[in-house]
C-alpha cells in the first residue's frame, strides 16, 4: 500500500501540516514543529511554505468506523 500525505485531523495545533507531516515520515509532530519553527526564523519562507502546504495538502479520510467496528447489517 502506498503512504499518502494528509493533513491530520488528530494531531493539528493550527491546521494539521506538521501532524500530517509527522505521520507520513514517523516521526514526533513536536520534532516536526521544532524543525518548522527554526526554518521560519532562519528564512523567513516558512511562513509562505506553511501557508501553501495547508492549502495544498489535503485533509485526512474520515473513517468509517461504523464499518470497521462489524457494526453492519
Amino acid at each position: 500500500m502506498q503512504k499518502k500525505l494528509y493533513k491530520s485531523r488528530t494531531d493539528r495545533k493550527i491546521s494539521g501540516v506538521c501532524g500530517g507531516l509527522a505521520q507520513y515520515f514517523n516521526m514526533d509532530s513536536t520534532l516536526v514543529r521544532i524543525l518548522w519553527i527554526l526554518f521560519i526564523f532562519l528564512g523567513f519562507s516558512g511562513v509562505l511554505a506553511y501557508v501553501i502546504c495547508a492549502l495544498i495538502i489535503p485533509d485526512e479520510p474520515y473513517e468509517d468506523y461504523y464499518y470497521d467496528n462489524g457494526n453492519h447489517n
